[in-house]
């Protein structure tokens, strides 16, 4: 069976060929198990993902929907699975504080449209050069900054202000407030994560996530625990979709979104390409890398219409996808359809999960992001070295794309200085 190399450049969704090569009730099954699988991992992490964002979480679900359907169903990978990422919570928490929800929408919609274009100009394949050490630096990066950002729900702390957004003053802000510390919201939050953890060890292919989200909710009803939950800050979820409306869009505003536009749409150009890799070296597989990055575009466009956060490829979730079986693009549509099933019957039971259950899922988030073997093993080497720590050292003191312009830079040196040196001692 060939691989797909000879295609992978091809403007053609892999849902397309998969129909033309014939898809029979066996793979169906086999999709359908996947979808569920990844469904019920998607459900708290979608949720996680928004609040840990400064948005409601109905926000990551409506983009685990919207975006997770069409990235499957436009994209150039067999497995992507779309939908909220760790990796954006940083972007989106930041572009909500400084322009707001309608800002952050048109900021999606736009870099939608930025991803669309480089896939029409065939930079895909560009994207997919960025240096090794550049992705471990930021994605490390982007790990410990979120991280930070879950301390204050993971123990129920109560600041005076907003909390800020930069690293350095977010902890000296929540070192102040620790005589607030919340002990049950504390217990709950590090329970959360420590359950993920012993079920990942003992039972890896129960839904580690979903059980202790659920656990955590239970016992903080039936105990009357003091702990701040969905309903308490956010309401109740809506049962449903948004209809469709474009965002509040303007000369002035867009050029005001404009440096987060292209912030999300390097990462998400590069988080999903990353992704693709990923599920083709676990399948023997390749995906069309332009035809990705324009599904992608198209998503993140079609999420922003719904009210939805960004929308990449996912890294943990088409893992998960590719180990229940999934055989082609129609398990990561489905994902999409069970999530939607999820807001339609169960909104009202999600007031009940505590934010600290979810800060605890994303500490486990931030501990698989984290490439913590490969930054050890770049360190060894000092040129690798040099371009890893200026990228997570600029991700976590300023932003992530002047983290990745610095690394890109950097490396970009490196090579033209051994060159340089190559062609002095061949002409010598």
């Amino acid at each position: 069976m060939p691989d797909g190399s000879a295609s992978a450049h091809h403007y053609r969704p892999k849902l397309v060929t998969v129909l033309s090569e014939g898809y029979g009730l066996g793979s169906f099954r086999k999709d359908m198990l996947a979808a569920l699988t990844v469904a019920i991992v998607a459900l708290p992490l979608s949720m996680a993902i928004a609040v840990a964002s400064g948005v409601s979480p109905e926000r990551g679900l409506y983009a685990a929907v919207i975006g997770g359907f069409l990235v499957s169903a436009l994209g150039g990978s067999r497995y992507q699975i779309g939908g909220p990422a760790g990796a954006f919570i940083v972007l989106v928490s930041a572009t909500v504080a400084r322009f707001g929800l309608e800002g952050l929408l048109l900021t999606v919609f736009i870099s939608g449209f930025m991803l669309t274009l480089i896939g029409l100009l065939r930079l895909g394949a560009l994207i997919r050069y960025i240096p090794h050490a550049v992705t471990v630096g930021f994605t490390c990066g982007i790990a410990v900054t979120i991280f930070a950002s879950q301390l204050r729900d993971l123990g129920g702390l109560k600041l005076p202000a907003a909390e800020p957004g930069p690293l350095l003053p977010k902890l000296a802000a929540l070192g102040q407030a620790l005589p607030s510390l919340n002990p049950a919201a504390l217990a709950v939050g590090v329970g959360s994560a420590a359950l993920i953890f012993l079920l990942r060890r003992l039972a890896p292919n129960w839904p580690g996530m979903l059980i202790a989200v659920v656990l955590a909710s239970v016992a903080a009803w039936l105990l009357h625990l003091p702990v701040e939950t969905i309903g308490s800050r956010f309401g109740q979820l809506p049962d449903g979709l948004p209809g469709p409306r474009l965002p509040s869009i303007s000369y002035a505003t867009v050029l005001e979104v404009l440096p987060a536009a292209l912030s999300f749409t390097l990462l998400g150009a590069v988080e999903s390409l990353l992704s693709a890799k990923v599920a083709d070296g676990m399948t023997g597989r390749k995906h069309r890398y332009n035809m990705e990055v324009v599904a992608q575009g198209i998503a993140n466009v079609a999420s922003a219409i719904f009210g939805g956060i960004s929308v990449t490829g996912t890294i943990a979730r088409t893992a998960t996808n590719i180990r229940a079986g999934a055989c082609s693009p129609i398990s990561g549509m489905a994902h999409a359809l069970f999530v939607l099933v999820f807001i339609v019957l169960g909104a009202r039971l999600a007031s009940f999960v505590p934010l600290s259950a979810l800060a605890g899922v994303l500490v486990v988030v931030c501990w698989n992001m984290a490439e913590k073997e490969e930054f050890s093993r770049l360190l060894h080497d000092w040129r690798p070295a040099c371009v890893l720590i200026a990228t997570f050292g600029l991700t976590l003191i300023e932003d992530l794309t002047i983290g990745i312009i610095a690394g890109c830079v950097l490396a970009a040196a490196f090579a033209i200085y051994d060159r340089a040196m190559g062609q002095q001692r061949a002409d010598s």
